[in-house]
């Protein structure tokens, strides 16, 4: 009986060191990203940062988003966007999120620190001086930690067209529950060259920014990397786009198809 335990928890133990060694990403990523408005006129840049960090003495990855508009957009709807999301190495678990956006005079400052062992979202909205607890469903995500955490989980070699994942988001001061949609593979053309994409349906929160459910359209290479090449959005008001403009940091070789 001991011995048995003995090799199960070897065998565990060798598929989480696998796990971990096979990430699809690291501290000193970095990617920028140009945006267009409904085709063609560029709207902005974004940029996405992977840090080293510590909360209460514990090791996390901080990564950073930061989005901006440029040009002629930029001056009659300003947008300075900054999200934040410290999450643990090992569960991809998020224990705290910042969101301090500005878009077109519409702010927000909020801070959530997430205990995900009592299941609460320690809320500071720093606008307005105002703190709240909420509770949260198990294993929550915040919207940036959710990208990554996907990132090394989601099992790209076996989905088939149709197959959808879930998973629990916190959002503001509400649970959701985020759903995302395999729609097949597609080559697509971009500045490096062609890449072989994975094409994706997050599904979003139709209203203020968003025209319906399906709005957004996401493609990530095929590869063990996992990065955000382009995304599509279809808005209230007309459509953004985003393509990957530069990057750095990747920790596996990009494949690209000249």
């Amino acid at each position: 009986m001991n011995k048995t335990l003995l090799i199960v928890i070897g065998l565990l133990l060798s598929q989480i060191s696998f796990a971990q060694a096979d990430k699809a990403f690291d501290t000193g990523e970095w990617f920028k990203f140009r945006m267009s408005y409904s085709g063609w006129m560029k709207a902005g840049n974004a940029t996405l940062e992977v840090k080293n960090d510590q909360i209460d003495g514990k090791p996390v990855h901080h990564v950073v988003g930061n989005g901006w508009t440029t040009g002629a957009i930029k001056w009659f709807f300003k947008v300075e966007d900054r999200y934040e999301s410290y999450f643990d190495k090992e569960t991809g678990l998020p224990y705290r999120f910042i969101r301090n956006i500005d878009e077109g005079g519409h702010t927000k400052n909020i801070q959530i620190d997430f205990d995900q062992k009592n299941k609460k979202a320690h809320i500071n909205n720093i606008k307005h001086n105002k703190k709240s607890v909420e509770d949260t469903q198990p294993n929550v995500h915040d919207m940036v930690s959710a990208y990554y955490f996907l990132r090394n989980t989601y099992d790209t070699e076996t989905i088939r067209v149709g197959d959808e994942i879930s998973l629990n988001m916190f959002f503001d001061s509400e649970n959701y529950n985020f759903r995302l949609k395999f729609l097949g593979s597609e080559m697509i053309r971009t500045k490096f060259g062609k890449i072989k994409t994975l094409k994706f349906r997050p599904y979003v929160m139709a209203g203020r920014v968003f025209k319906e459910q399906e709005s957004l359209t996401l493609w990530v290479s095929a590869d063990k990397n996992k990065i955000p090449l382009r995304i599509k959005a279809d808005l209230a008001v007309g459509s953004l786009r985003a393509d990957l403009e530069a990057f750095k940091g990747l920790k596996h070789q990009f494949e690209i198809q000249f």
